[in-house]
């Protein structure tokens, strides 16, 4: 390896998911920017470090060039939790092997959980290291080894996991990289991690693999959000934990005073983001400790922005279910929990007449601060016809009981060698997989449709919905932010812009919703019938009688007036 300073480095972005870590556009995980930050701390310039995703590369081809005549190429990707992806593609095996053979300087690859040894990650899954072609695979943490590999040569190359006191560098460090995503900067949220690893060992999660939790302090986290707004991001994800109820603690109980260092810091350093919002919440740290942890969610609510949603991991609510594989907190447990995450952070901005409004309608027509998810679970041990209906039976009496879900995730565990067999030698999530799909469909049905009403009734308003893609003469959009909404819009619109939206409609897990303020001398007969109550007759009125000169000048109902005012 050359001197440090004359290295010209690319970084390929093949995408990561885990279950406490998005990577796949519009999230930037903390694999690029710690390896970037690695680089530069080793003596590598910031102008010689290229960051590509593997979607820029299969957009331009030209691209490719980076990757023949870098010095070094780094590969970063690995889909623990695989799902459905919009924003982007990760990478394929294929794909994998065509940057190796590519790349004429040294090559490595890396990524999440022992990457590259045939572990169920995407790029690696069913491959031997030889028919890769790279000449380093990393082991260990992908940053550590780059810095090592950069800093000493080939001989200090190793599979070491990396230090804290080195993400406090790193983190910070590698901010730059983020304005060479192609999604930079509006439609891009950067992942923070405030710890790594989980003191619970749940089978069917790779978190723990990690080992214990590894808090990073309030401070490194601050300073790493401070190079980031300064390098152009305004949207923030506190992913990459297993609870951030335990963070600055002892592991398990909340420490109010750390989480208020942190998103008090968060906020102190970047004024004006627009989207803050946290994914992993243990139900088991409410149970144990409800009034520290009460404290520690109206923190977060008084800081993040809404719609924030705190994923819950019930798995199951059969008592059955729960003792064979050893789960954390009983369905009445989680109930509980549920109360108290409704009761700190269940409010809307502008609840508080003290508390002022954002842009637009009044606040009180935004979604609520934060809200739980559910995790149900489906193939684990001691799974019976029966643990459907006490899972519809939990979610009935959350519903019945006024409170809010912001999302049920619903899926089924793999199979894999080890795996309980039912009495028909097939696995339990194979043998199950018609009583799943008529369970799920009525879950839907009968839960998902009225709760996402109660989330946000008709008029509610959602800011800064990014359109992706049209379908069926709709245009479907998102927010940035956990778990977002789709929603659905009349008419085909501009792809890539962002506009506010009110919301006009259900479905199970998607909204439909029209431009606001909504234009009446420019809206569409789809988009004023898209209005509940308003039929195609005053629709019509609506339209022949243009122009107004304002709002006022239309003979409209209230119902219809709060989605032009």
């Amino acid at each position: 390896m050359t001197d440090p300073a004359s290295l010209d480095v690319v970084l390929v972005d093949g995408y990561v998911d885990e279950p406490a870590h998005f990577g796949v556009p519009p999230y930037i995980s903390t694999y690029p920017r710690y390896t970037a930050g690695a680089l530069v701390d080793a003596g590598v310039p910031e102008e010689n470090v290229t960051y590509h995703t593997i979607d820029a590369l299969r957009e331009e081809r030209s691209r490719w060039l980076d990757v023949e005549r870098a010095d070094l190429l780094v590969y970063l990707g690995g889909m623990t939790v695989p799902g459905k992806y919009v924003g982007g593609t990760p990478a394929e095996p294929d794909e994998v092997r065509e940057l190796a053979w590519t790349a004429n300087g040294t090559s490595v690859m890396g990524g999440p959980i022992r990457f590259g040894v045939g572990e169920e990650n995407a790029g690696a899954s069913d491959m031997e290291r030889k028919d890769l072609d790279f000449d380093f695979v990393a082991k260990g943490d992908v940053e550590a080894a780059v810095y090592d590999l950069v800093s000493e040569g080939m001989e200090g190359f190793g599979n070491r996991v990396r230090s804290n006191e080195e993400i406090d560098r790193w983190g910070a460090k590698g901010a730059f990289v983020v304005d060479q995503h192609p999604n930079f900067p509006e439609y891009l949220i950067a992942e923070l991690e405030t710890s790594r690893g989980c003191a619970y060992r749940c089978s069917f999660c790779t978190e723990p693999l990690y080992g214990n939790p590894s808090f990073r302090t309030a401070e490194s986290v601050v300073r790493e959000v401070e190079q980031l707004y300064e390098a152009g991001v305004r949207h923030f994800r506190l992913g990459r934990q297993a609870d951030i109820l335990a963070f600055g603690g002892d592991g398990e109980a909340p420490n109010p005073d750390a989480i208020q260092r942190l998103y008090g810091g968060i906020r102190e350093v970047a004024p004006d983001l627009e989207t803050l919002h946290l994914d992993n919440m243990n139900p088991v740290t409410i149970v144990d400790y409800p009034e520290a942890s009460r404290e520690a969610i109206e923190i977060i609510a008084e800081h993040n922005t809404p719609g924030d949603t705190a994923a819950f991991g019930l798995e199951s609510a059969d008592p059955v279910v729960q003792e064979k594989n050893n789960l954390l907190v009983t369905a009445d447990e989680c109930l509980e929990a549920i109360r108290v995450v409704n009761e700190a952070g269940g409010w809307r901005p502008g609840d508080d007449p003290a508390d002022a409004p954002t842009t637009g309608a009044d606040a009180a027509n935004r979604l609520p601060k934060i809200l739980p998810g559910i995790n149900l679970l489906h193939g684990l041990q001691g799974e019976r016809p029966e643990t459907y209906e006490h899972n519809k039976q939990f979610l009935q009496r959350v519903y019945d009981e006024g409170l809010m879900l912001r999302r049920i995730n619903i899926r089924q565990v793999m199979a894999f060698e080890g795996t309980e067999m039912s009495d028909t030698g097939a696995s339990i999530a194979n043998d199950h997989k018609q009583n799943f799909k008529s369970y799920k469909q009525e879950v839907r049905e009968q839960i998902d449709n009225p709760m996402l009403n109660r989330v946000c009734p008709p008029g509610t308003i959602l800011e800064d919905v990014h359109l992706e893609y049209h379908q069926d003469g709709k245009t479907f959009g998102r927010q940035l932010g956990t778990y977002a909404l789709l929603v659905g819009i009349p008419g085909e619109r501009e792809l890539g812009q962002s506009i506010d939206i009110a919301v006009t409609g259900h479905g199970y897990r998607s909204i439909t919703g029209i431009p606001y303020p909504l234009d009446l001398n420019d809206a569409s007969m789809d988009e004023l019938q898209a209005i509940p109550g308003v039929g195609s007759q005053s629709a019509g009125d609506v339209v022949v009688n243009r122009p107004y000169d304002s709002p006022g000048d239309v003979p409209i109902d209230a119902e219809l007036r709060k989605y032009v005012e």
